[in-house]
């Protein structure tokens, strides 16, 4: 049973939930810069993290799943938030060129027809962010927080049920490292920093991006892969190898400025 909207509104209003917001909003704002311009869907509950892509996204629309519920968005403008039955979206196809899902795959009843759903509204080389509750992580059994419900992954059991919803994953990384104690909130930056380097793999938060491929038939019947734009803040590249990243990305998920492709 899914956690309500409430508990999880009331969550990220503490302490630990406003650094859990920060820490991933970062990792989400560094892959993908602004959103100007673009359709965005944010789903499940992920609102709070859409606040480092910028206010000039062409339309953005938040959808949550019904067991869940729902709370008016954004805070104070015309509200552009609904329910919806999470394998059954009401939205059109082939739509949102960025889709941010949060707390919503280890909750969910059929992870894998939700991100066929993703997969549906996503426009062609549109791409999505996963983030999940990390399995070996220490937030996976803090109750206390939404981290600690649900079905959490592993990096490779995420990359499986992405390829077998036809999505085809390009990057993953890892955030939030602060253990899920309120004294730990304050010194969130140096966990952060030095847990990327020390421990990786006790990170609460795997974030993986995934893009939509498209496929055309030419006239002499050879089959052509759709071009992908290659967006500032993630090169694509097989799951597994070594990819560099602009900006801050020493701080994203292991030593060194690239980010780390294993995982015990």
């Amino acid at each position: 049973m899914r956690q309500g909207v409430l508990e999880l509104r009331e969550f990220y209003a503490t302490p630990l939930g406003r650094v859990a917001r920060q820490m991933v909003s970062r990792k989400v704002a560094e892959a993908w810069g602004d959103a100007r311009g673009l359709d965005v869907l944010a789903l499940g509950y992920a609102t709070p993290f859409l606040e480092g892509l910028g206010p000039d996204a062409r339309r953005a629309v938040a959808v949550m799943p019904a067991a869940q519920g729902v709370e008016s968005w954004p805070a104070g403008e015309a509200n552009r938030a609904c329910l919806a039955p999470e394998s059954a979206l009401p939205l059109p196809n082939a739509l949102f060129d960025r889709v941010l899902a949060v707390h919503a795959l280890e909750e969910s009843d059929n992870p894998l027809l939700l991100l066929e759903e993703i997969c549906r509204v996503m426009a062609p080389s549109g791409r999505v962010i996963l983030a999940v509750t990390a399995r070996h992580g220490l937030w996976a059994d803090a109750e206390t927080s939404p981290f600690g419900h649900g079905r959490p992954f592993s990096r490779r059991q995420l990359e499986r049920l992405v390829r077998e919803a036809e999505l085809s994953p390009v990057n993953w990384t890892r955030a939030l490292y602060a253990p899920p104690l309120n004294w730990a909130s304050r010194w969130a930056e140096g966990f952060e920093q030095a847990g990327a380097l020390l421990w990786p793999s006790f990170a609460g938060v795997i974030l993986m991006e995934a893009i939509k491929q498209t496929f055309a038939v030419r006239p002499k019947g050879k089959a052509a892969r759709a071009p992908v734009r290659v967006l500032p803040g993630f090169v694509p590249a097989p799951v597994g190898g070594k990819i560099a990243f602009p900006g801050r990305s020493r701080a994203m998920s292991g030593p060194g400025a690239n980010l780390k492709g294993t995982e015990p």
